[in-house]
C-alpha cells in the first residue's frame, strides 16, 4: 500500500518567515552550538492536524473533507505573538512563537477540520489546541539554563485564507514539504 506522511497546515507569508529567522538567529547566539535543532524558516507553518502515515488511496477523501471544512470558514488574520517553550522555559523541549489575534475563527476552523476527518478514521485531538510556530527542538535542555527568553518578535500579520494538505518526506538534510492540495476559506 502506498502511503505518504501528511499533515494539514496554514502557510506563513515570507515576511513572517524572515522575522522568525531573525528571532532564531538572536536566540542561536546565546545557545551552545548543537543544543537546539532549528527549523528552517522556509519550512515554518502552523500545523492544524498531523495525519501521519496516510494511504494514498485516502487522499481524495481527505481533500474532500478539507474542502468541506474550508467552506465553513471566512478568511481571518492572526499575528505573531510572544515566544514560549513546551512544556515550559525551565525544561524546554520545543521553542515556539505564538499566534494571536482572531483566534476564535482559527479554533472554529481547527474544529471543522477535526470533525471532517473523524469519519475517515482520524480521532479529534484531545489536548487543547495552542496556535504556535515551532522554531526549534531542544536536544539538551541543560545547555539552555542561561538563555534570555526576552527575544521579541514583530507582531506581523498572518492572513489565513487557505489550508493545505502537506506531504512530508523525511530526508537526511531535513524534511521536504510538498503541498498536495489547497482549500480556500470561503465561509
Amino acid at each position: 500500500m502506498d502511503v505518504i506522511r501528511a499533515f494539514i497546515a496554514v502557510e506563513m507569508p515570507t515576511a513572517v518567515k524572515q522575522e522568525l529567522a531573525r528571532a532564531v538567529n538572536e536566540l542561536d547566539e546565546q545557545i551552545p552550538q548543537g543544543s537546539v535543532r532549528w527549523v528552517k524558516p522556509e519550512l515554518m507553518h502552523l500545523t492544524l492536524v498531523f495525519l501521519g502515515d496516510t494511504a494514498v488511496s485516502k487522499l481524495p477523501s481527505v481533500t474532500a473533507a478539507l474542502d468541506e471544512a474550508a467552506q465553513t470558514a471566512a478568511p481571518f488574520t492572526l499575528h505573531l505573538s510572544e515566544m514560549g517553550c513546551f512544556p515550559n522555559r525551565q525544561r524546554p523541549r520545543v521553542i515556539w512563537v505564538g499566534l494571536d489575534g482572531h483566534t476564535q475563527p482559527l479554533l472554529a476552523l481547527k474544529r471543522a477540520v477535526d470533525e471532517a476527518l473523524v469519519p475517515l478514521g482520524w480521532a479529534a485531538e484531545k489536548r487543547p489546541f495552542q496556535a504556535h510556530l515551532t522554531l526549534g527542538r531542544v536536544k539538551d535542555a541543560r545547555q539552555l539554563r542561561n538563555v534570555n527568553w526576552g527575544t521579541k518578535v514583530k507582531e506581523l500579520a498572518v492572513p489565513v485564507t487557505a489550508v493545505h494538505l502537506m506531504e512530508s518526506q523525511l530526508q537526511r538534510g531535513g524534511p521536504l514539504y510538498t503541498v498536495r492540495h489547497s482549500s480556500t476559506l470561503a465561509g
